[in-house]
């Protein structure tokens, strides 16, 4: 079969990928268009500084639950607070508050767990800050006032709150980066990985990075991969102006992948970053280049 009546069915699927997966997707387009659910959002910050999610952004947040079918009521951030290196260390003091500043700047109710120390018979030190307890208990007395919630954690310790929530009418969305817990992406209504959100957090530019000047970096997933002939399409999404997540897919080959063997490509679970590129040798189409791999799960 001749390369360009190959690549041209290969649009066909890949247009009904993007249909299929709008309709899939329920974190993306929520409910009717005449409906308007009030939304809150519960962020675990040191589990998502510890996941993988560490330089978030906090506004991305604010955007995505702020959309023509939903609208922001709550935003809670937990987070632990050192108090004796902020009362010794003055850079650190700076640091930590100027980071509190940003996210009261984009519209976060801060909520400290003060560090605790903890020295046994040997004397070992251990320290321990857990707010899990205080988000849960505020997230079900707000719950009264809300149709959505948005939590950002991997905690699989939040299964039981999710479905506390769920009984209570809520509809539960759960955002996470690395090591999510298994049962908490299931008993979720939906699950979003934080890295295929646009913007929720920055590239971090490699060396080789810099030689390129055309093209935009992209976060997705295979959508599907034909192992035989070497190529397929990512799943990737674009924010609208409306804050809606919209799903996208672009064709890939493996020889602008930079890992080796197609044995990454063949789960779906997998995330990938790529530079979207107009291909001059193939009629200026779409395509993905310099493919790495983001993480495993």
């Amino acid at each position: 079969m001749p390369f360009s009546q190959e690549r041209e069915e290969n649009d066909l699927a890949s247009q009904r990928l993007v249909s299929l997966s709008a309709k899939q997707s329920s974190f993306i387009n929520i409910s009717h268009q005449s409906v308007m659910l009030k939304t809150g959002i519960y962020v675990d910050a040191e589990n998502i500084k510890m996941s993988g999610g560490y330089g978030m952004r906090y506004d991305v947040l604010v955007d995505i639950a702020n959309t023509p079918t939903s609208i922001l009521l709550r935003a809670n951030c937990y987070l632990a607070e050192d108090r004796d290196r902020t009362s010794k260390e003055p850079d650190y003091r700076q640091k930590v508050y100027f980071y509190h500043n940003i996210l009261r700047q984009c519209g976060f109710k801060i909520i400290k767990k003060y560090v605790r120390r903890y020295e046994d018979e040997d004397g070992n030190v251990t320290t321990k800050a857990n707010a899990d307890m205080d988000l849960a208990i505020d997230a079900l007395l707000q719950a009264r006032n809300l149709d959505r919630i948005i939590i950002l954690t991997g905690d699989g310790d939040f299964i039981r709150l999710v479905t506390a929530l769920q009984n209570m009418g809520c509809r539960v969305d759960v955002i996470g980066f690395n090591n999510v817990s298994r049962e908490l992406r299931e008993v979720a209504d939906s699950f979003l990985s934080g890295f295929l959100i646009p913007g929720l957090l920055p590239f971090q530019p490699q060396p080789e990075d810099i030689v390129h000047k055309e093209g935009e970096w992209q976060r997705g997933t295979v959508a599907n991969f034909n192992a035989d002939r070497g190529f397929g399409f990512f799943r990737f999404f674009r924010m609208q102006p409306d804050h809606i997540l919209r799903p996208e897919t672009v064709f890939f080959h493996l020889s602008k992948s930079t890992l080796e063997g197609d044995y990454y490509f063949q789960d779906s679970t997998r995330i990938f970053e790529f530079r979207i590129v107009e291909n001059p040798h193939n009629e200026g189409r779409s395509e993905a280049w310099d493919i790495r791999l983001v993480r495993e799960n």
